[in-house]
């Protein structure tokens, strides 16, 4: 794994003696690695990550890990809403769904691996917090996306993947769960409750059913969350069998 220092003027200092325990995963949804990069290195952008990997698996460290990168906007899990003060933010090069969304080539991969590996171990962050962006933001982001490889990098220690387990939810069971693994199902107050509801099944799916994009509860979800939950040692009680 290349490493290439190429620091952003994008961050901040975090909060006092505040946890680091949120490792967020996006793509950079541009046309060019060159075009991304520049506009994360841009002061008039006002926006970071601490870290970019390329499609040939070079890895730039924009932010260093001790500072706030400007990565995650309005965002919020498990209660949670300043994510950027608590998270490392990885930028993985890809066009993204706006410019020819594809797949992400296994040097790209190996490099977020590895990378996501030093990371979770340093600061000890929990699976259930290895995240994509639409996961806490799923009104607004897309990314990583579908076509991300969540699965390969739970078989190398990085985040969960699901050990389904059925369950006799019904939809508001469902996103009362959701909720409790960490989801926001409310949205802000101008947000209607069917849209907000859709978009976090949508982004729910995206990092754990992605064959498969109804933005629909069903018994299969439910089953990937239950056993999600129970992975996760995150409490069931009150959400029936």
């Amino acid at each position: 794994m290349t490493l290439i220092d190429l620091p952003s003027p994008n961050f901040d200092a975090r909060p006092v003696n505040g946890p680091i325990d949120i490792l967020l995963l996006h793509y950079t949804g541009m046309q060019s690695a060159e075009e991304a990069v520049a506009r994360l290195r841009d002061p008039a952008a006002r926006v970071s990550s601490h870290y970019v990997v390329d499609e040939d698996g070079a890895v730039l460290r924009l932010v260093a890990e001790d500072q706030r990168a400007w990565h995650a906007g309005v965002s919020y899990w498990a209660g949670a809403r300043e994510i950027n003060a608590r998270s490392i933010g990885i930028e993985i090069v890809n066009p993204g769904h706006e410019w020819g969304y594809r797949p992400f080539p296994a040097p790209q991969m190996q490099s977020v691996i590895g990378l996501s590996q030093q990371i979770v171990a340093q600061y000890g962050i929990p699976a259930a917090r290895v995240l994509g962006h639409s996961d806490v933001a799923p009104l607004r982001k897309q990314d990583p996306g579908e076509l991300f490889d969540w699965r390969t990098l739970a078989i190398q220690g990085i985040g969960l993947w699901p050990k389904p387990q059925p369950v006799s939810w019904d939809e508001a069971t469902f996103l009362a769960a959701l909720n409790r693994y960490g989801y926001d199902i409310d949205g802000s107050a101008s947000t209607a409750p069917d849209t907000a509801h859709h978009a976090a099944i949508l982004a729910f799916e995206r990092h754990f059913r992605p064959q498969q994009l109804s933005g629909r509860a069903d018994h299969e979800l439910a089953a990937i969350l239950n056993g999600l939950l129970e992975a996760a040692g995150i409490d069931r009680a009150g959400l029936g069998a």
